[in-house]
């Protein structure tokens, strides 16, 4: 017994701080972080429609194709003050990764013509013209993802879904492109709840729907992805735990909205990760981004 105590004491010592330093959390990516990465190449820019807002930057891999594609939406709480060009890491390392990246701009709440219903109206738009550009690069539309975050995430949900909108609706398009899946990153798939919340974004529901849920709520009712879209596309909806700008109940209650097997909707819970990391891929949480992209297009 009295040569016990010392190595007991000695473990205690030595074996509690590095215990301790394990359950430190880890630092989140901050908006600052993600500005200082180095900007990556551009891709070739490409007009798919008239205003100088209506386009996207094309990024293809090297080698014959035709490669699948990932349409990359920006977030930024729909406001105009925020654009693309920060998905630019995320699109750069997937088309490193093998997946040509169509990263679209679109007109958003301050510009002329953005909101209701043309930020829609024109994502739709740029979605679709995956069409146009399988004609002339070595790209499928045929083996597409829509991929969004924040803000995006609701517009990539959205586009993804679009196709059982009436034809009296105003987002109404004909023909949508059909896609393999959508990766939602801290998406915020129902504006109607999150306009009531607190937060950085929340505000900017009202502006760009022109209205609360009581005041336009058949806006609501065409703008917010329906969860029926789970079940015939595969949804992931990946989401940080410490996420101080879309709660985690956002993603949860999109994927548990149906229990039917059918539902191909799963939730990617982060523990260690805030609402930037998503994006970063010097986070220790890309991979798990890159995996659920292989998942929706690679094949076996």
């Amino acid at each position: 017994m009295k040569f016990f105590l010392p190595i007991l004491l000695w473990c205690f010592l030595f074996c509690a701080g590095p215990l301790h330093a394990q359950t430190q959390p880890v630092k989140l990516i901050s908006w600052q972080d993600l500005m200082q990465l180095p900007t990556p190449a551009a891709g070739t820019r490409l007009a798919y429609g008239p205003d100088s807002l209506q386009f996207g930057e094309l990024r293809v891999p090297q080698g014959k194709g035709p490669f699948p594609v990932v349409v990359v939406i920006h977030g930024g709480c729909w406001l105009n003050q925020y654009n693309y060009q920060y998905m630019n890491h995320v699109s750069a390392a997937l088309t490193q990764a093998g997946f040509a990246t169509w990263t679209i701009e679109f007109r958003r709440v301050g510009d002329a013509g953005g909101g209701f219903p043309g930020t829609f109206l024109e994502v739709a738009k740029a979605v679709d013209y995956v069409r146009q550009l399988a004609k002339q690069y070595p790209v499928s539309a045929k083996e597409v993802v829509v991929m969004g975050h924040s803000a995006g995430g609701h517009l990539a949900l959205w586009a993804a879904g679009r196709k059982d909108l009436p034809r009296t609706s105003a987002l109404y398009t004909k023909n949508p492109l059909k896609v393999k899946g959508v990766v939602s990153l801290a998406g915020i798939p129902d504006l109607a709840t999150y306009s009531t919340e607190k937060g950085s974004c929340n505000t900017a529901v009202e502006k760009l729907m022109g209205g609360l849920p009581a005041a336009v709520p058949q806006r609501y009712t065409e703008a917010i992805p329906s969860p029926a879209l789970a079940l015939k596309t595969p949804v992931r909806m990946v989401q940080g735990a410490r996420d101080p700008i879309v709660p985690v109940s956002q993603a949860q209650n999109f994927v548990n909205h149906s229990s039917s097997r059918k539902n191909k909707a799963k939730l990617v819970l982060l523990p260690d990760a805030g609402h930037f990391d998503l994006v970063a891929p010097v986070s220790p949480v890309w991979a798990t981004i890159e995996a659920a992209v292989k998942e929706l297009l690679v094949k076996d």
